[in-house]
């Protein structure tokens, strides 16, 4: 039996019983990490002393006879825009290269005090902008793994660690996780605390796991989930019990089809995605739910509203990289000349494009034309979602237009790579959550998501579904 197979709340039960130790697992995800690293890429950082050091806490704790914890002994990968103090934090970028930072932020605290052991740090694209990564996907490493968070979902799907932790402005947690074959969650903004995360996009940045099963996100959300008085943003509620809920079924519940998301005007949906969505509805119709088709009409304008408003955030967030107060410098005659020789050689080209498109923006003259415009948009999308929920209590959709494409496949074509995200957008704008649930395979072979969408607060219900699809199997 390899026990990196096997789940979060499965293994928990055999490092209880003492049927086996968090040191025994680790090693198993040691020895996967070593067989397979090479060829997948999912990690930054590694320091095996790090999670053998926390594995033997954990034994001990056991040993003294103290009951074990929600995540005691297990291991879990960070993706790397969260700030680490026995890990450097280099957020994919030259400009953060060594950084290590003095403290924890809110979720890494969260999860070694639920007994968790941090296995690393995992890649993330530069500046966590969905861009075209060197991380493979385990399920063919000639295709790509998804979006900014590729490693977090990679070492997920390859078994390297039990669950991972990632970062959804636009999709980066669903989108990798349904290209993967993997649970991802994006929470309620504001569920989640963002403290001591590297913030891309801050109105629209939200944290969420990657697991292989429903009930290890749920485990791992309930563990991170709470308020923080630490984050402005965060909602003063107390985390969801969601454990409790996935064996309530779906009897009873109204389901829509997201019209707008579902290959009724939408480009690029490819056939084979739309028929495991078919499929995921049949299976929810079987198990007693109402399903009929919906429409959230303005999500039609959600793409070209985020890629107004989040680069426009971008652009003030990632104008800390100065060559002043973070990262290396490059020289320059004058002060101004030293900012934009550092930050032409810092960044990469999808960055600048996401700069330049943001400042343009933003600047004089064009801030009512442009960010005013897609503020306004965000509205009407917001609004539009209240009514659908009026009628509804879920909404479904697919996650990703296609399976995962390969490597380097859009690189020479923005549009196409900005158009994978069109599906998971909307849930950003409004704040809402939504999840990935694998169901079944492509013609490909390769994973298919659908996507659960419920209004602000409503994970619980969400998960509610998202257990029956998985129980129903996803089968063809």
């Amino acid at each position: 039996m390899d026990l990196a197979d096997l789940g979060a709340t499965q293994l928990v039960q055999m490092i209880e019983s003492g049927e086996i130790s968090a040191l025994e697992l680790v090693e198993a995800c040691i020895t996967r990490i070593d067989a397979k690293e090479e060829e997948i890429g999912a990690w930054a950082h590694l320091d095996y002393n790090i999670a053998r050091k926390q594995a033997e806490h954990c034994d001990a704790h056991q040993a003294s006879g103290a009951p074990c914890d929600p995540l005691h002994g297990i291991p879990v990968g960070i993706k790397d825009i969260f700030d680490t103090n026995e890990y450097p934090t280099e957020n994919g970028t030259v400009l953060d290269a060594g950084r290590k930072p003095d403290e924890n932020c809110t979720v890494v605290n969260q999860l070694m005090a639920a007994g968790a052991v941090i296995m690393g740090k995992t890649v993330t694209t530069e500046l966590a902008v969905y861009s075209p990564g060197k991380t493979a996907n385990p399920h063919d490493v000639n295709r790509t793994p998804g979006g900014s968070s590729s490693g977090s979902a990679a070492a997920v799907a390859d078994n390297q660690c039990i669950f991972s932790i990632g970062g959804d402005t636009g999709g980066s947690i669903r989108q990798p996780a349904a290209l993967c074959g993997l649970v991802g969650v994006k929470p309620t903004y504001g569920r989640v605390s963002r403290y001591g995360l590297v913030a891309f996009a801050s109105s629209l940045d939200q944290i969420g796991p990657f697991a292989a099963t429903v009930a290890d996100a749920a485990l791992l959300l309930e563990v991170i989930s709470g308020h923080d008085p630490l984050d402005s943003t965060s909602i003063a509620e107390p985390a969801p019990g969601l454990l409790s809920v996935l064996d309530q079924g779906v009897e009873g519940l109204r389901i829509g089809i997201l019209d707008e998301l579902s290959g009724h005007g939408v480009e690029g949906i490819s056939p084979d995605v739309l028929a495991r969505l078919d499929a995921a509805v049949e299976a929810l119709t079987a198990a007693g739910a109402t399903v009929e088709r919906a429409s959230v009409p303005a999500t039609v304008y959600g793409l070209s509203a985020y890629y107004v408003i989040a680069p426009a955030e971008a652009s003030s967030n990632l104008s800390r990289y100065d060559g002043v107060r973070f990262g290396p410098r490059t020289d320059g005659a004058t002060t101004n000349e030293m900012m934009m020789a550092t930050r032409t050689e810092g960044f990469g080209d999808e960055v600048k494009r996401r700069i330049m498109l943001g400042t343009y923006a933003l600047s004089a003259g064009y801030y009512d034309a442009y960010y005013g415009k897609s503020q306004k948009v965000r509205t009407l999308i917001l609004k539009d979602f209240a009514e659908a929920y009026e009628k509804f209590d879920l909404l479904i959709s697919p996650t990703a237009p296609t399976t995962a494409f390969p490597l380097g496949d859009k690189t020479e074509d923005p549009m196409q790579m900005y158009l994978q995200d069109v599906c998971t957008i909307p849930s950003n704008l409004a704040g809402h959550p939504a999840m990935s649930v694998p169901f079944g395979v492509g013609d490909d072979g390769l994973p298919v998501g659908v996507q659960i969408l419920a209004p602000a607060m409503g994970e619980a219900t969400m998960f509610r579904a998202a257990a029956v699809l998985e129980k129903s199997g996803g089968a063809q």
